[in-house]
């Protein structure tokens, strides 16, 4: 008995002591027909509570293997309680040195990129209901194969000294 206790407590003290990134929030859009039009521009909205938090933010991107660019430019909005703003962000989704090889991960003909598109984790400095607007700006209207678009939001593993 004593043996499957210190078992126990051993698993949970491991578990318990890894540092992985804890998601917080992670939200998808389908884009309507894999066709993302520029006058379609989900809308993402996510509740803080904890302030005192440091935050990474994260643009998913799902697309078909047949996806014409090696990357995507977006136009991001960020409304909130204290703040907002509008920034261009250029996604790289293919090692263009490397035979246009698709970065992210792939299950049969499907990729998924997940890029962090803040420099250093993030403080939201009031509560409250935080919304993500997403508008590709790309040449080609409407984009084709683009399967779906989202956000994720995770709190920032402090570094040790």
């Amino acid at each position: 008995m004593k043996s499957k206790s210190a078992f126990l407590f051993s698993c949970l003290f491991f578990l318990f002591s890894c540092n992985l990134p804890t998601g917080v929030f992670e939200k998808h859009v389908a884009i309507p027909l894999q066709q993302w039009h520029s006058d379609f521009k989900p809308e993402i909205s996510f509740t803080i509570s904890d302030t005192a938090a440091l935050y990474n933010i994260f643009l998913v991107l799902r697309h078909s293997d047949a996806y014409h660019f090696n990357n995507i430019w977006l136009r991001v909005h960020r409304s909130g309680p204290d703040t907002s703003y509008t920034h261009q962000l250029e996604i790289k989704l293919a090692n263009i040195k490397n035979n246009d090889s698709w970065l992210g991960t792939g299950m049969d003909d499907i990729w998924e990129t997940r890029s962090q598109i803040n420099e250093s984790p993030v403080q939201f400095r009031q509560k409250g209901t935080y919304t993500f607007q997403l508008e590709q700006i790309m040449r080609e209207d409407p984009l084709a194969r683009v399967i779906n678009v989202g956000i994720r939001i995770e709190k920032a593993i402090p570094s040790r000294p």
